[in-house]
């Protein structure tokens, strides 16, 4: 591995929802919502999600760069009621959405995995790298969540504070406070998460380095550093620093 010195990173910090662990997904829904069928659309269902994170990841910049008030707990169990109905296709009782997003906030019994997870945490396990995991969902729901994955283990959490004072993500001040806790001042810090504007975007702002894990493809032609899966971070500590981002334009497309 090359010296930190010369430009390698010195830590890495990863999203956790849809990154790190599967979360909006179709066989999540099905088991919120329909555990016992009948069975969902795929296809559609596959839209409607697709059409709601890149929704999600507006409305999280909007809140960051002022053009909307920033988002918190309400505003992310609203969006989880807003995909619901886009997934069932009609609408829904208060009482039923309300119970399938509690639902939805808890790993199901036979959780999803993404193969690619184990590889890229044994590999920065036996270099020696800190990785840490920052996540806009509540400590506890996250630590759930976590603990199906190669990282549950010892991996340093940064999630949703139930402290009011606290800088919530996508804010500047939630990244670097992760950043000061995983690394040395002046140290390069790889962030990778799967939203271009709220995670990318975002961290870029803060003073992050950031990579964009686009397993789905769904931010093609926008720019910036990207994988297609997590095997991609080996990569980064190969490369020098990436230049810096352009100025991005105050809400998202």
């Amino acid at each position: 591995m090359t010296d930190p010195a010369e430009g390698a990173p010195r830590a890495v910090l990863f999203d956790l929802d849809d990154t790190l662990v599967p979360f909006q997904t179709v066989a999540h829904w099905q088991w919120a919502w329909k555990p016992q069928g009948p069975i969902l659309s795929d296809r559609h269902a596959r839209a409607a999600i697709r059409r709601s994170v890149r929704a999600w990841d507006r409305r999280r910049w909007q809140g960051l760069v002022g053009t909307a008030p920033p988002v918190g707990p309400a505003e992310l169990r609203l969006h989880l009621h807003d995909t619901l109905v886009a997934v069932a296709g009609r609408p829904l009782a208060d009482s039923e959405i309300e119970s399938v997003v509690d639902r939805f906030l808890r790993p199901s019994p036979h959780s999803e995995t993404y193969t690619d997870v184990s590889g890229a945490i044994a590999w920065l396990r036996a270099e020696g790298i800190p990785f840490g995991v920052v996540t806009p969902l509540a400590e506890d729901v996250a630590r759930a969540f976590l603990s199906r994955t190669a990282a549950g283990a010892g991996a340093r959490l940064f999630a949703d504070s139930a402290t009011p004072d606290s800088p919530r993500l996508p804010s500047a001040g939630a990244f670097r406070a992760a950043r000061s806790a995983i690394a040395d001042r002046g140290a390069r810090v790889v962030y990778v998460g799967n939203l271009y504007w709220s995670d990318v975007r975002a961290a870029t702002r803060a003073g992050l380095e950031a990579v964009l894990l686009d397993r789905l493809d769904m931010f093609d032609g926008l720019g910036g550093a990207r994988i297609e899966d997590l095997g991609g971070v080996r990569a980064l500590f190969e490369l020098p620093p990436a230049a810096p981002a352009p100025t991005e334009p105050s809400v998202a497309p």
